[in-house]
């Protein structure tokens, strides 16, 4: 399976969007500030993951939510309760 996920920054609050095959190896990477983007925000919480047996599709979903501002605020309208805990 292949996963897109959104992290949340307890830092900063702002949103991370990334994909990966493995997501609990993922996401511990990104707490331990082994990935430059996030090295400086975090900690973080997981806020939201889809699930997908393809790789394309999901780099595909990936790619989608980081350049279209309609789907990324589609869904942060559909979890906003999980954004604002």
């Amino acid at each position: 399976m292949f996963y897109v996920y959104i992290l949340q920054s307890l830092k900063d609050k702002q949103l991370y969007i990334g994909y990966s095959e493995d997501l609990k190896r993922r996401i511990q990477e990104h707490d331990s500030g082994k990935n430059k983007s996030t090295k400086y925000r975090r900690p973080f919480r997981l806020v939201y993951y889809e699930a997908y047996q393809s790789k394309m599709d999901a780099q595909n979903r990936e790619t989608n939510l980081k350049l279209f501002g309609r789907a990324l605020g589609g869904l942060k309208r559909r979890i906003k309760i999980s954004l604002n805990p």
